[in-house]
């Protein structure tokens, strides 16, 4: 269970990643070696899972994101595992998700131009087993991407 020292280390890492735990502890109002052992037990527990780098996608030319809303045949037992197994094989996918109701999976998808979208879309995701329908949704702009959680 995390205390309020937890949660306010939490909330400071995420708005600032690559501060250093000196300043961590400032923030926080403890001492340095007093948020090394709390971000080492919170590595340790899964509340922290790792740092990332978040790449510039147009920066390295890939100017196109689609989003493919997908509905699997699910008269057939492994439709799922065959797809999903076949899905994250393909380099472009980034992301995939499953759900209930009418779709059962997204894939977010990059390509560099119209061009690559449309060869990776005929020869990689049109070609995925189990597939009933597919709707893509052509991503055009993002208003708001925050993955902090409001601790």
């Amino acid at each position: 269970m995390l205390d309020q020292l937890d949660n306010r280390i939490l909330r400071y890492l995420q708005n600032d990643p690559e501060s250093s735990v000196a300043k961590l502890a400032e923030k926080a109002a403890t001492t340095p070696p007093v948020v090394s052992r709390r971000l080492a037990k919170l590595q340790e527990t899964g509340y922290i899972l790792g740092h990332e780098l978040i790449l510039d996608w147009s920066a390295l030319g890939f100017e196109v994101q689609v989003s493919l809303r997908v509905t699997l045949d699910k008269t057939e037992p492994s439709a799922f595992d065959e797809f999903l197994k076949a899905a994250r094989k393909i380099k472009e996918v980034l992301e995939i998700q499953t759900f209930l109701g009418l779709v059962d999976v997204r894939l977010s998808v990059v390509a560099r131009d119209m061009e690559h979208y449309q060869q990776v879309y005929r020869d990689s995701i049109l070609v995925l087993p189990h597939i009933s329908d597919i709707e893509a949704l052509m991503h055009i702009s993002t208003i708001k991407l925050d993955r902090r959680l409001p601790i």
